[in-house]
């Protein structure tokens, strides 16, 4: 059984026999200590929704979210700290809303892994667990493939199958893929494309943005596309004889579509000019704020697992002009998209039951670096400790969890691996402590496989 450890100390190892083989021998309801476990961990079944604010390529901590202004030079970088909501807590100056409504946020400074490389960082950030296989010095095996984990929408859809023409899941609104490469963790894996989120690929702040996969064509009614259906199903009732992966693949994927062709609600909700011009103004006029809002109406249409991935695979990743991208357009944007979704999702009680997370699939050296033939200085990739945000659904607004050192280069508080986030989502979304997946050779995997993060809810100190 594969169990995504970041760690072999006796806390880890404890960790890893709760979700493995020692934790299934047990008793119902014992714990490794022999003592009654609670019915059901804090914050479970908080959330309808979750929408993951994905921020690839991997900002810096320091930059953001932890500065350290008594660092050197060469660690603090350029920018000046600014107070927040809470008291004794910075944040990077160029993110004046947040630190204005940080009242909202709970602040994780301690999310680590062992991960360094984007692809399998983005595996693990987005699934809870390592790639399955080892995979070579070379990028190119390090590619998605249908051997890789399941993502959380993907999970929760074989888990939570639907039949009413919703998806369960969307990433929106591009696919991660820089030439040959394309990242693992974006789809279903193993479990097959029958649980592939739908994918939109497309700048929602373009004047023209319109899915045309959801229009019909002129002169095709819902009733006539029907009655195409039930003629498709008589003719594959005929070839039931007919298998294979293939096969079923495609079978999955004409009910998928006959589904989101009929289904208005979400046709409706891709229609994003329904929005008022100030709306659309108060989220940003660009590609960053208008997928947070579009993220916000496939909330409210019920899609429950959205991934906003904000910018394509190399947006966040500043080996070079560190500053410089992330003053003049990534920590505005983003600053001033959270701020109207935050305000959005709460005037409609949304907030209440979506759980809200923002990251990136690891952080950024403690040390400037220049890389060679630049002049432009950078960070670069760093996954012992990284920081997100998290709200919503429960958890509890203005407060920190966990601290780094003086470099904001590792935990001296307890650490949370993208496991521990994996259970957390889930535990929020209701499930079981106890659901598995098998994979191709039919072995059980724990879904929540890690620890629930329970001081978003609790507010104790880490």
């Amino acid at each position: 059984m594969l169990k995504p450890l970041y760690g072999l100390d006796r806390r880890g190892l404890l960790r890893a026999a709760a979700a493995g083989v020692v934790g299934a021998s047990l008793p119902k309801g014992i714990s490794l200590a022999g003592e009654p476990m609670s019915a059901k961990p804090v914050g479970f079944g908080k959330a309808k929704s979750v929408l993951i604010v994905l921020l690839s390529g991997g900002p810096s901590q320091l930059d953001t979210l932890d500065p350290k202004p008594d660092a050197p030079a060469e660690v603090r970088g350029e920018f000046t700290p600014i107070s927040t909501t809470i008291p004794g807590v910075a944040v990077c100056e160029h993110l004046p809303k947040l630190a204005q409504q940080t009242d909202r946020w709970a602040i994780v400074r301690t999310l680590a892994h062992r991960e360094h490389n984007h692809l399998l960082a983005t595996h693990v950030a987005l699934t809870g667990r390592p790639t399955p296989l080892p995979r070579g010095g070379s990028d190119l095996d390090r590619v998605e493939t249908r051997s890789d984990f399941p993502n959380y929408a993907s999970a929760l859809d074989f888990i939570r199958p639907r039949g009413d023409g919703m998806p369960t899941g969307v990433s929106l609104p591009n696919y991660l893929i820089e030439g040959p490469l394309t990242w693992p963790g974006q789809h279903s894996g193993f479990l097959g494309a029958k649980h592939d989120p739908w994918q939109i690929n497309g700048d929602p702040n373009d004047k023209d943005f319109r899915m045309q996969a959801l229009t019909m064509r002129d002169g095709i009614s819902t009733g006539r596309l029907q009655s195409r259906r039930q003629l498709l199903d008589e003719m594959n009732s005929g070839r039931s004889r007919l298998t294979g992966v293939e096969t079923e693949s495609l079978r999955d994927q004409q009910a998928l579509a006959f589904g989101l062709l009929t289904s208005g609600k979400l046709t409706q909700a891709f229609e994003i000019n329904r929005e008022s011009e100030e709306t659309r103004d108060r989220y940003g006029r660009n590609k960053f704020g208008q997928s947070l809002l579009l993220s916000k109406r496939m909330i409210e249409a019920g899609v429950p697992v959205v991934q906003a991935t904000m910018g394509i695979v190399q947006t966040w990743d500043t080996h070079v002009d560190n500053w410089g991208k992330l003053k003049n357009t990534l920590l505005p944007q983003l600053d001033q998209g959270l701020a109207a979704l935050t305000d959005d999702l709460m005037g409609t009680g949304l907030l209440d039951d979506t759980l809200l997370i923002v990251m990136g699939e690891f952080g950024r050296t403690p040390k400037v670096t220049t890389l060679p033939g630049q002049t432009i200085p950078g960070r670069d990739h760093w996954a012992h400790a990284y920081s997100g945000l998290f709200a919503g659904a429960g958890i509890m607004g203005g407060q920190v969890i966990g601290q780094t050192d003086a470099q904001a280069a590792y935990p001296v508080t307890n650490s949370w691996s993208p496991a521990d986030l994996c259970s957390t989502i889930f535990n929020a979304l209701g499930v079981d402590s106890g659901a598995t997946l098998n994979d191709p050779l039919d072995r059980p995997h724990s879904l929540l496989n890690g620890n629930v993060i329970s001081n978003l809810y609790t507010g104790a100190s880490a």
